[in-house]
């Protein structure tokens, strides 16, 4: 029988070529082992295990908290003796943890759903020598144009006016025609949230403004003449239509026919702050469809952003 003899170096070799780590001597027995180890904690561990064929390298792995340890054992015969070879490494990655967790992180912000203030009402600069408006779709469109005029034409203007007869022959009220707010005045502070708080508040000469920013004409202290606070709207104080108050739905000269108006100062006569006068909406009825100047004002018209 012929014998082969595999020398230390050539065996140093196979045990290289299979990925082996082996600082043992040359004249070590059959288990020749190196180990290297490392030690992390966390709080969560995930252990998987692999094997493969026979003489394939078996590989068990642990990973623990925000620090990945793994740790390789290796195994294969000495193909001389048959005995076990084993090389076990181990090596350990340490990833900084940031505020976030989970296995892939999160984040986390804050967003109020609250657009920036825009302009969304405005008392007109310009108003009608009469009641005359051309109706809900003429005065719709003075505030469009007016609003265009400032840069604010990219939304949908509507008059704050009320009529009897609309659709079906059925009333229209001026509080369903303006959308549901906020709104905001031209120097973006805000009139009021929402219809409801909207009916409840008084005219303000600070408040109402036109659609540059400027106060209307009125009864407060220092203001120029001549006044111009009484408002067009052919309302109640609940935004609902006054019969007979609307210049015929704002197409009448006549002066026989009237319109209800509000005070956008909130005053009366020499600055008086009775309840009578305060009302936005609804005072009074004008001097008549034929001429909007008597009683203090000048066709002008309340308008409202809807969208």
């Amino acid at each position: 029988m012929q014998t082969t003899h595999i020398s230390c170096f050539n065996r140093l070799g196979i045990i290289l070529g299979l990925g082996l780590s082996f600082t043992a001597a040359c004249g070590g027995g059959a288990d020749d082992t190196t180990t290297t180890s490392s030690t992390t904690t966390g709080t969560t561990s995930t252990t998987g295990s692999s094997s493969s064929s026979t003489d394939a390298p078996t590989t068990t792995g642990t990973t623990t908290g925000s620090a990945d340890t793994s740790t390789g054992t290796t195994t294969a015969d000495d193909p001389t003796t048959g005995a076990p070879l084993t090389s076990s490494t181990s090596s350990t990655s340490t990833t900084e943890q940031g505020p976030s967790t989970g296995d892939t992180g999160s984040s986390s912000g804050t967003t109020t759903g609250v657009d920036d203030p825009v302009m969304s009402f405005f008392v007109s600069s310009t108003g009608s020598l009469t009641g005359n408006l051309g109706g809900l779709d003429g005065a719709d469109q003075r505030c469009q144009d007016l609003a265009d005029a400032v840069g604010a034409g990219d939304r949908t203007w509507h008059a704050y006016l009320s009529v009897e007869s609309g659709p079906n022959d059925q009333p229209i009220h001026a509080r369903d025609r303006i959308g549901e707010g906020p709104w905001y005045n031209a120097d973006l502070v805000m009139l009021a949230p929402d219809l409801a708080t909207l009916h409840t508040i008084d005219g303000d000469h600070e408040l109402f403004l036109d659609e540059h920013g400027e106060m209307i004409n009125g009864q407060w202290g220092g203001s120029p003449a001549p006044n111009e606070h009484d408002i067009l709207t052919g309302s109640n104080k609940d935004g609902t239509v006054v019969p007979g108050k609307t210049c015929a739905d704002w197409t009448s000269e006549d002066p026989t026919e009237f319109a209800q108006v509000g005070h956008s100062d909130g005053l009366g006569p020499m600055m008086n702050d009775a309840e009578m006068y305060r009302p936005w909406n609804s005072v009074h009825e004008s001097g008549g469809c034929h001429d909007t100047a008597p009683k203090g004002g000048a066709g002008k018209i309340y308008c409202f952003a809807i969208d």
